[in-house]
């Protein structure tokens, strides 16, 4: 099970296997500035420091490019991390949210591969 630490607050989760970042983040009653939650906004862009995440869904170039993959940058909506991971959030901090808030973002229905694409 991989561990996801964000850098600048000095937080450690355990993320479950295939989640992406955000969702660890969610269900671990963590949040900040996120659009869409489908990759399709870059609102979400975090900078990974270190370890490595795949995508299991299509990324288009238009939202995250080659030079940025390659620069570190990730969508946490659809990063999914491989090994433990170190983030570091864009000018802002996580903020701590109601396990209410966290339950529904769990709770609230994924799109389907057709509707993503």
């Amino acid at each position: 099970m991989p561990r996801l630490t964000v850098e600048s607050d000095g937080v450690t989760i355990d993320i479950l296997e295939g989640e992406t970042i955000l969702e660890g983040l969610y269900r671990n009653g963590f949040a900040y500035r996120i659009g869409c939650r489908r990759g399709g906004c870059a609102i979400c862009k975090v900078d990974l420091v270190d370890g490595e995440v795949t995508y299991n869904r299509t990324v288009a170039d238009t939202v995250l490019s080659d030079e940025e993959r390659a620069a570190g940058t990730c969508l946490s909506c659809r990063a999914v991390p491989v090994t433990d991971v170190k983030i570091a959030l864009r000018e802002e901090n996580l903020r701590r949210v109601s396990s209410l808030m966290a339950f529904a973002m769990k709770a609230a229905p994924r799109a389907t591969s057709a509707q993503s694409q």
